[in-house]
């Protein structure tokens, strides 16, 4: 009589899938996409839209040249087309954004093997890449019905107000203003089990204590730059963030340090994106550090 079965890995079968998965980060991306078009305006959808066709396109082209499977459906390439834009200012020229995309799809995905493969998140590493080739000046001025202006965090700024922040109506890049939106989208990745709290708790909290000690305002720093959407839709990337809850945590903490170091002592008033390219790169090893032992094994 037959008691057991033993068949290869895995052995429990969940309904998600990388489809699915990214539908739901840009279902959640979806009330920053609809704050930008309200706040900046027309062409707020035209720099997402150039992006993400850009990062599609890219995937597609570079997946039929060198005869991989093509993946554009799975919709991670379209995420990172927003999540690109959104790191850009609503002005920005159309083709400094295509660029963008071509960089964080080619050169940061697939030539590392494709989705799963990447060291870094793509478009945390084509967004700083734009920035230390020459970009700069396109991607850190800013205007707001017309003037132009720097971010709440840069240095003599003036605060315009906790619901002013909260709302969005001032000046930065297209989806990292209203903090109400990324809010909600981050709820909704919680609420799905898309992300689990640890990175966002550990990342916002680190940032929100020492804040505190250095005596910055609070409202500027958790609301004036990309700390919302780095928290919520980049640092929790799947690819390049730890395994463990405990390395998780490592992560987050990680991630509100190097912030905060840059916009304290840094050259340039907003640390996120550095931040967790960084920490990606330390990645490997923090999962090295805070791995499980399997069940009756010995220690490493």
């Amino acid at each position: 009589m037959k008691l057991l079965s033993v068949t290869p890995a895995p052995h429990i079968w969940a309904k998600d899938d990388t489809q699915s998965i990214m539908r739901d980060v840009l279902i959640a991306l979806a009330p920053a996409f609809i704050a930008s078009i309200v706040i900046f305006g027309i062409n707020a959808l035209l720099v997402t839209v150039v992006c993400v066709v850009a990062a599609v396109l890219s995937e597609f082209l570079f997946e039929k040249a060198v005869k991989r499977p093509v993946t554009i459906t799975d919709l991670s390439a379209a995420v990172t087309g927003v999540l690109l834009s959104f790191c850009l200012p609503y002005d920005i020229p159309l083709w400094i954004a295509a660029l963008g995309s071509v960089i964080a799809i080619v050169v940061v995905k697939q030539l590392f093997g494709g989705i799963g493969q990447n060291f870094a998140n793509p478009a945390i590493t084509a967004r700083v890449v734009l920035l230390i080739c020459g970009f700069n000046g396109a991607m850190t001025t800013f205007n707001l019905d017309g003037v132009s202006g720097a971010t709440p965090l840069a240095d003599g700024a003036v605060n315009p107000g906790v619901m002013t922040m909260f709302l969005g109506n001032h000046a930065g890049s297209l989806g990292e203003t209203c903090a109400l939106a990324l809010i909600i989208g981050g709820v909704y990745l919680l609420v799905r089990k898309v992300i689990t709290w640890h990175i966002p708790v550990a990342y916002i909290g680190t940032v929100a204590v020492i804040s505190l000690i250095a005596q910055q305002d609070l409202s500027i720093q958790l609301m004036g730059g990309g700390l919302l959407l780095g928290a919520f839709f980049m640092a929790t990337d799947y690819t390049t963030s730890p395994m463990t809850n405990v390395g998780k945590l490592i992560y987050g903490v990680g991630c509100g340090l190097l912030t905060m170091m840059v916009r304290l002592w840094g050259a340039t008033p907003e640390g996120v994106s550095y931040a967790i390219l960084l920490m990606n790169i330390l990645t490997p090893h923090i999962d090295k550090l805070t791995k499980h032992k399997a069940f009756g094994g010995e220690k490493a």
